[in-house]
């Protein structure tokens, strides 16, 4: 049986810890083994074991790097999810034997004569989307670099999680807008911010719930009391289980100025959310052929009139939602991602696949 070891030693829960284990399931359902190696305590490990998968994990990078010296020739292929990870495949490579994929989230410009060379090491280079594609081929000169998009799965609402998240909040059958994004610098959280501003001098019956965390919380938190939006624009902090959540969301709104796909798109795209985005990076790619609204990156008056339009019921809205959909059901389902990668992997082990 073909063995894939899956690796990421990330601390948190976001959206490339969710695909590990939905590219593991994938693996499972046409009957190739995986297993997954990841840091000890993590909530990546406790998915992992619970979707029943076999997890070696560790406190330290030193177990990594032990158990890909002794156990990592038992494996066709090892996986790193992350840059940081795939250092420690290549450099273990020797004693492993097994082909390397490495698979880029991010659309951040790299550089460095150590990372260029590690990436020589490296079996195959997967990208999430063209323009992190683009980015990588800049970068290395490789031009064998393959886009394998993310998953996206339907979650059913989880009743009492909404009722929960909803309890404390002064909706009073307002219209709920929302979205899921990182408090940092390229999320453009202060952009989201100017944007709904707008919005509130035109209507007063929505409120606007951001999830997510990250270093600029504090001045995010400022800027919202200095725009007296506190009564409109709830900052909901990170929810684990967000895909459980967006049901709620009359319109789903991102405004990246740097973004490596949007899965969170995705995720609105499959809960029939009419979706405004900014053209940053994967997002322009997500958005094309009438799926939403796409505006400029740091445009907060369009992307305040795209929202507008959205709640009026413009008449595309019902195009975006089934356009949406149906780009998200075929081209980003379970089925249609890990046949992507099972021809990858044909064409990597011929002599053993």
């Amino acid at each position: 049986m073909l063995k894939v070891l899956e690796l990421n030693f990330e601390k948190g829960w976001r959206g490339g810890e969710r695909q590990v284990v939905y590219c593991m399931q994938g693996f499972r359902n046409v009957g190739i083994s995986s297993h997954l190696v990841c840091r000890k305590s993590s909530p990546l490990e406790f998915a992992a074991l619970k979707a029943g998968f076999t997890v070696n994990s560790y406190n330290s990078i030193f177990g990594v790097v032990f158990f890909l010296i002794t156990k990592g020739k038992n494996f066709n292929c090892i996986h790193a999810q992350t840059s940081h990870i795939l250092t420690y495949c290549v450099f273990t490579k020797l004693f492993h034997r097994a082909k390397v994929i490495y698979t880029r989230r991010v659309n951040f410009k790299q550089k460095g004569f150590f990372t260029k060379l590690k990436y020589s090491f490296t079996d195959k280079i997967i990208a999430i989307s063209e323009a992190i594609q683009e980015t990588l081929i800049s970068f290395s000169g490789r031009n064998d670099i393959e886009v394998i998009t993310d998953i996206v799965v339907k979650n059913e609402p989880v009743e009492k999680l909404i009722s929960k998240i909803l309890s404390n909040l002064p909706i009073n059958k307002r219209r709920i807008i929302g979205t899921t994004s990182a408090l940092t610098g390229e999320k453009d959280p202060f952009t989201m911010i100017e944007a709904i501003k707008k919005l509130s001098e035109t209507r007063d019956d929505f409120v606007f719930l951001h999830f997510g965390s990250g270093d600029l919380q504090e001045s995010i938190r400022k800027k919202i009391i200095e725009y007296k939006l506190d009564k409109i624009y709830f900052l909901m902090g990170f929810e684990e289980n967000m895909e459980a959540v967006f049901p709620v969301f009359e319109v789903f709104v991102i405004s990246s100025i740097q973004e490596g796909l949007g899965s969170s798109v995705l995720d609105a795209f499959m809960n029939h959310i009419p979706v405004v985005s900014t053209n940053a990076g994967g997002l322009k790619n997500l958005l094309a052929e009438d799926r939403g609204i796409l505006v400029e990156v740091t445009d907060s008056s369009s992307i305040a009139a795209g929202i507008n339009r959205l709640l009026n019921n413009d008449p595309r809205r019902e195009i975006y939602i089934q356009n949406g959909f149906n780009y998200a059901n075929h081209y980003h389902s379970m089925v249609y991602i890990t046949d992507k990668y099972i021809n990858l992997l044909k064409g990597i082990l011929k002599n053993s696949y």
